[in-house]
């Protein structure tokens, strides 16, 4: 057991805090003569002087200067454990699961967990980024709080986050574009596409493949952008990561006669919305937020699937 408290690091705190015994005493509702009991005893105890006077205050020694910083560690880290301790008193959950599709904003994303870290910065999150059936697969499972997918989920209501544009796109110089004309579907089948392979592990689908014979499998969409920029295939890919290559010539729309752009509703499905805790409720929220401020034109509203 440790032979100095938490109690009398916090008052040794709460005296170099606020310059002295007399003004620690009135914030912190104790008496001087306790105040100055607890240090001293702390002095003894550890054997270290860790104040000196200085006129009528009081300032740290050099060791006090040391010891007080590795304190303050501890008194932050009891008083998060207290807050812990009564946020799971209350039914916060102690972690979050949340699969997210690999078509949903990035920025919208990294928005949300920004403001969600900072409410909850004790709640873990497993963020599972997910292609196609692997974040409904997850959710039929009961393996995630929450899920941000492109498609339907048999059973559950989804909450419509944003329509997530799908273009036609190649490498500028890619031998589609060079045809110099616009295009179909009999075009497309004598070059290489490339698709993002379905996360899901029992029923996995290949969405927007046309079945053309050169085809490139890949498991990440960040794979198959940086390919279409280096001009090694064609793909639909959502415009939200591709707009900064598009203006900056890297990426190109194909000039297809029709369905050279999709668009996709993004939908937020909750595992069970009246059992999930405050904490899932909040990461829906800012989910919500982040897509409104990064997302400008996106209406989410409730629906059935």
């Amino acid at each position: 057991m440790s032979r100095v408290t938490l109690a009398q690091w916090q008052m040794l705190a709460a005296v170099v805090d606020h310059g002295g015994f007399a003004r620690a005493a009135e914030v912190v509702h104790k008496s001087p003569s306790t105040l100055n009991h607890a240090v001293h005893k702390l002095e003894q105890q550890l054997g270290v002087q860790v104040l000196e006077p200085v006129g009528r205050q009081v300032r740290l020694t050099e060791a006090g200067e040391m010891l007080l910083r590795r304190a303050r560690q501890l008194i932050e880290s009891a008083e998060a454990l207290e807050d812990v301790a009564g946020r799971l008193a209350e039914g916060l959950e102690a972690e979050v699961v949340l699969a997210v599709d690999q078509i949903f904003p990035p920025q919208a994303l990294a928005v949300a967990l920004r403001r969600f870290s900072a409410a909850y910065p004790h709640v873990r999150v497993q963020l599972h980024e997910t292609v196609l059936n692997g974040g409904i697969e997850m959710l039929y499972d009961g393996r995630a709080d929450l899920v941000v997918s492109g498609l339907a989920a048999q059973g559950f209501l989804g909450e419509l986050l944003a329509p997530v544009r799908f273009i036609a796109v190649a490498h500028p110089e890619h031998p589609l574009h060079l045809l110099d004309r616009q295009l179909d579907l009999r075009d497309l089948l004598r070059h290489r596409q490339l698709v993002v392979r379905d996360s899901a592990l029992r029923q996995s689908m290949d969405a927007g493949w046309l079945k053309a014979e050169q085809r490139w499998t890949v498991s990440h969409l960040e794979t198959s952008i940086d390919m279409v920029r280096r001009g090694l295939g064609f793909a639909w890919l959502p415009d939200t990561r591709i707009t900064h290559d598009m203006a900056a010539g890297k990426v190109k729309a194909l000039p297809l006669a029709a369905g050279g752009v999709r668009e996709i509703p993004v939908q937020l499905i909750f595992r069970d919305r009246d059992r999930a805790g405050p904490a899932t409720h909040a990461m829906a929220e800012v989910l919500h937020g982040a897509v409104a401020s990064e997302c400008p034109g996106s209406r989410g509203e409730v629906h059935s699937i």
